[in-house]
């Protein structure tokens, strides 16, 4: 079951990948991701005050939001601020680049986890998860030199550098997932961190877009703004309700999530009519196996 929804996050999250390209074409930033953390508060707000005042209404419910201590609450906002960097790096990224070219790069994340794992929990890689991992690094080479076509050097590009950094504070957070739901409830975690993600987001647009607005890209109301936080907020229930299952193993969660790059590059294929998608098919493609050899090498 665990598995299916780990699947059923990957195709949300595809989706989320297209409303947050439209959205943030030509449009600012920080207002669009204060957006996102708004709306997604609002999901989860009402579920943790009727979860405080009339418990009975959702106990024994999947939207049950168990009350925590001072020390859960401190990791959940320690997982906000990881998130939330990563957010911050990811929107500049995706604002600046094609899909088609984000998409194969935040696909390299379960090669990330695993590298992650391998250093922090001390887990040792096996022979088809090598291959994973070459495989992923030879897609991003070649993904570099499709993206030189279109005149971005992987190595200069500071847009790049945004898109490497969301996925490896990603990494992190996915890290972070199995150390937290291994001692937290999923809704309590889901629930809390996008509320205390809405406070620290407000603190940035106060201090950093609000007195600068006139001298940047102008923001301008999008209705696939309020489709991001639905899908990622859906996405992230079923990714947190896999993770607490028994059996839930966070490395193939990962790897299937990442699946969702195939919804993202279709569209921004149909949707967006990018470039080079030929060159750009083929370094997708060595990601994709390369994520078979790493969801074999893990079972």
């Amino acid at each position: 079951m665990w598995l299916v929804l780990a699947f059923c996050s990957a195709a949300l999250l595809g989706f989320y990948d297209v409303f947050k390209k439209k959205s943030l074409t030509n449009n600012a930033v920080l207002p669009v991701l204060g957006l996102n953390t708004l709306f997604s508060s609002l999901i989860f707000l009402p579920l943790i005050l009727l979860s405080a005042w009339a418990p009975s209404l959702l106990e024994g419910s999947l939207f049950y939001v168990p009350r925590a201590g001072w020390e859960a609450h401190g990791l959940i906002l320690l997982k906000s601020l990881i998130v939330l960097s990563s957010w911050v790096s990811g929107y500049f990224g995706m604002k600046h680049l094609p899909l088609t070219i984000v998409g194969p790069i935040n696909a390299t994340r379960p090669v990330m986890t695993l590298v992650g794992a391998m250093l922090v929990f001390g887990e040792r890689l096996n022979l088809c998860q090598w291959i994973g991992v070459l495989l992923a690094v030879v897609s991003f080479l070649l993904l570099s030199r499709s993206g030189k076509k279109e005149g971005i050097d992987f190595k200069r590009d500071k847009w790049i550098l945004c898109v490497v950094l969301a996925a490896v504070m990603g990494t992190v957070s996915g890290l972070y997932d199995k150390f937290l739901m291994s001692r937290l409830d999923n809704m309590v975690v889901q629930a809390w961190y996008n509320l205390y993600q809405l406070f620290i987001m407000g603190g940035v647009l106060m201090l950093l877009w609000l007195p600068r607005r006139k001298e940047t890209t102008p923001f301008r109301w999008d209705w696939c703004i309020l489709l991001i936080s639905l899908f990622l907020s859906a996405a992230d229930f079923a990714y947190f309700y896999a993770l607490g299952m028994e059996g839930a193993m966070i490395s193939i969660v990962s790897m299937v999530r990442r699946g969702s790059v195939v919804v993202s590059f279709l569209f921004g294929a149909l949707l967006f009519r990018e470039k080079n998608l030929g060159s750009k098919a083929v370094d997708l493609a060595l990601v994709l196996l390369g994520m078979v050899f790493l969801y074999f090498g893990s079972r």
